[in-house]
């Protein structure tokens, strides 16, 4: 199984460097990074990171491991000038980007920025249409595309990336229409979720894939958990009683071998995780530290 990082975009630069380099340098498998403009929040005061410019950044500084966008919001850019984005990026990296994509569902930023936000139903249908467009532009010569939303007319797309087949992932767990569309796109998909959760949702793409005649092994899994890693019991049952935003791992670093175990049974190919709750630069690193040997024992 692959194990990678996914650094805060509201850290200063110098700690996403830091946790990206320390990833390279330890044996991590990858360092992903959000798409947002802005916290999602009543208080948006916070900083937040541009996704394309920190991946750019990382891939010219930091070597080993796969780079990507977990997920960029496709109602932020014409899937064409995405496309241009990572293919450079890729450039740089060397063949390492994941161009991560998903239907967008910050509201706050799009009200904030001024950008259209659409109901559900039409930021799937521009979804699907954006993995064509992209996919048509870093994979052909030319690209002629006429979609409700995008329209392309004999476009190129001059350098293509260093790797030949950069991998699109698709993020969503919604089972009718997003993993249709991973089941139909993508190279690689993701959702946030317990064993349990990615072995159901599992099935479901599966079936997908069955019904549009596509090998499902043709499709990575990834999933990401925050992580609560401790050897005191008492401050790790104070974790599993509260409630979380998010699906999370507990426990000591005993415990970690099991849990990635059920990861792995469930058919997940990569787990992320998140240093959004592990404190600051030096306790977070710390942190990996310990659970990377133990998932690696």
């Amino acid at each position: 199984m692959r194990l990678s990082v996914w650094p805060n975009p509201q850290q200063p630069w110098d700690d996403i460097l830091a946790v990206a380099r320390h990833a390279g340098d330890t044996g991590w498998d990858g360092v992903w990074f959000a798409d947002h403009f802005m916290p999602n929040a009543a208080d948006v005061s916070g900083p937040v990171h541009e996704c394309w410019a920190v991946l750019t950044g990382l891939a010219a500084q930091v070597p080993n491991v796969r780079l990507g966008s977990l997920v960029c919001g496709n109602t932020y850019r014409h899937p064409a000038v995405l496309a241009k984005q990572a293919a450079s990026a890729d450039i740089v990296s060397g063949g390492r980007i994941v161009l991560g994509l998903g239907a967008g569902w910050q509201e706050n930023e799009h009200q904030a920025y001024g950008i259209p936000f659409y109901d559900t139903k039409e930021r799937l249908q521009r979804l699907d249409e954006a993995c064509q467009v992209v996919t048509g532009l870093l994979r052909n010569e030319r690209t002629t595309f006429k979609g409700r939303y995008y329209e392309l007319d004999d476009a190129p797309l001059e350098p293509k990336p260093a790797n030949h087949h950069m991998p699109l992932l698709v993020g969503g767990g919604g089972e009718k229409v997003t993993m249709r569309i991973a089941a139909q796109y993508a190279d690689e998909w993701n959702v946030w979720g317990t064993p349990e959760l990615l072995a159901q949702k599992g099935e479901v793409l599966e079936r997908h894939c069955a019904n549009l005649g596509r090998d499902a092994k043709q499709i990575q899994r990834s999933a990401n958990a925050l992580l609560f890693l401790n050897e005191d019991e008492d401050w790790l049952a104070q974790r599993r009683e509260a409630s979380m935003p998010m699906p999370t791992i507990i426990g000591t670093p005993d415990d970690i071998p099991a849990i990635v175990k059920r990861y792995t049974e469930a058919g997940v190919d990569e787990l992320i995780i998140p240093d959004f709750t592990l404190g600051p630069l030096d306790r977070k690193l710390a942190t990996y530290d310990k659970f990377l040997a133990a998932a690696r024992a």
